[in-house]
């Protein structure tokens, strides 16, 4: 019999019912370090003060009225998201797969608007995540995400990651637009090297291609900086924001050059949640604390110190763990043992990590973790780590 809430995930045997900063508590008390953040979500943490107050204060006055009229929250977040990036406009979703869709939108109607509406194609990469919606699981591509699915949306081709030299050769005269995560999280903490980054974003401009970054996972101050784009010194076209923006509170963006945009008018695109004031109330919050210079530099001194434990923690381990990758606190552990042995021997010392693709235990903490939590963490991986060699042997 099926169950009522239908079974798309493998759950783990936990109830959390409560979260305090980097914590959370199962229901039968224990307290688990949280370096998953819901996956790259919870940037402040759990029940982080600043955000309650936000959320709080607005939901006393006023949750939703549609985008039939003006909202001052969503105008000041679209405001702040303009001031510090490359955008001139944002449009608010709920999620980064609906931003996905969005940004998929635009970059074919922007070519049909300058009167060329055979350029439709879009290139992506394999391993990609852009989200499970018709145009996010086309446009990365993977058998496990489109099997059973078809027909899927056309007008979408795939090239080995970080094959650079063979973009040249994929693009025509169909190409709408090129599709990358500057550093793909699902796919296995793949950073796209800053010289690539460079060189994709150049040839996109040599042949007329628009650049659409998804940094649904890597945005939003997890890098270290505001967005990890920044890291290369490259400008996209259009961009795709989510899980950070949101602190916890379901919200994405899709933001956008003038120029890319110039297709989107009244009428040719629509949510009735997204920019609700609810919403945009927490994303200000988020907004104003990690968009300054000061909490991004605490990110990256604590990303170095996370960075360094961890090298040792895989040194210590060399036949459970081979590598440490990523940036920032997108970390992520590439395994010889497999990875969710390491997750589930890490739930046992109650502390909670994220599987992913190419053998990977991704860690995501919340951007506000402690340098003591970040030797707490590493010192539980190390226990967790000996639990798996010990059951191997």
């Amino acid at each position: 019999m099926i169950p009522s809430v239908l079974p798309t995930y493998n759950r783990a045997p936990l109830n959390f019912v409560k979260g305090e900063g980097s914590w959370m508590i199962e229901a039968d008390g224990r307290r688990f370090l949280d370096l998953g953040a819901g996956i790259a979500v919870n940037v402040l943490g759990h029940a982080n003060p600043i955000l309650v107050d936000a959320l709080t204060e607005q939901a006393n006055k006023l949750w939703h009225v549609s985008n039939l009229y003006q909202i001052p929250q969503q105008q000041a977040l679209a405001d702040k998201l303009v001031d510090n990036s490359f955008a001139d406009t944002v449009f608010f979703t709920n999620s980064g797969t609906e931003a996905c869709e969005l940004a998929v939108k635009m970059a074919r109607k922007y070519w049909f608007e300058k009167g060329q509406p055979e350029k439709v194609e879009i290139i992506g990469f394999d391993g990609a995540f852009h989200g499970r919606s018709s145009a996010g699981i086309a446009a990365a591509g993977g058998e496990k995400l489109t099997k059973g699915f078809g027909p899927l949306l056309p007008g979408f081709k795939h090239l080995t990651w970080g094959d650079i030299a063979a973009l040249n050769d994929a693009i025509d005269e169909n190409t709408a637009a090129v599709i990358v995560e500057p550093i793909q999280g699902e796919g296995g903490i793949r950073p796209l090297a800053d010289e690539d980054l460079k060189e994709l974003a150049h040839i996109c401009k040599e042949n007329d291609v628009l650049l659409i970054l998804d940094e649904v996972q890597c945005g939003v101050g997890r890098t270290g900086k505001l967005f990890a784009h920044e890291w290369a010194g490259v400008t996209p076209d259009i961009m795709m924001v989510a899980k950070g923006i949101g602190g916890g509170f379901p919200l994405g963006a899709v933001l956008a050059t003038e120029d890319a945009a110039s297709g989107m008018v009244a009428g040719t695109h629509g949510s009735t949640y997204g920019g609700n004031p609810l919403g945009c109330a927490v994303g200000n919050a988020v907004m104003d604390t990690v968009s300054t210079p000061e909490f991004l530099a605490d990110v990256n001194r604590k990303a170095g110190l996370f960075r360094q434990k961890l090298e040792g923690l895989v040194a210590a381990h060399p036949h459970v763990f081979e590598e440490v990758r990523g940036s920032g606190l997108m970390l992520g552990l590439k395994c010889f043992a497999p990875n969710i042995d390491i997750v589930n021997a890490s739930y046992d010392q109650e502390i909670a990590t994220v599987p992913a693709a190419d053998n990977v235990v991704r860690l995501l903490p919340p951007l506000t973790i402690t340098d003591e939590e970040i030797s707490e963490a590493v010192s539980r991986l190390d226990k967790a780590a000996a639990t798996v060699t010990a059951n191997k042997d």
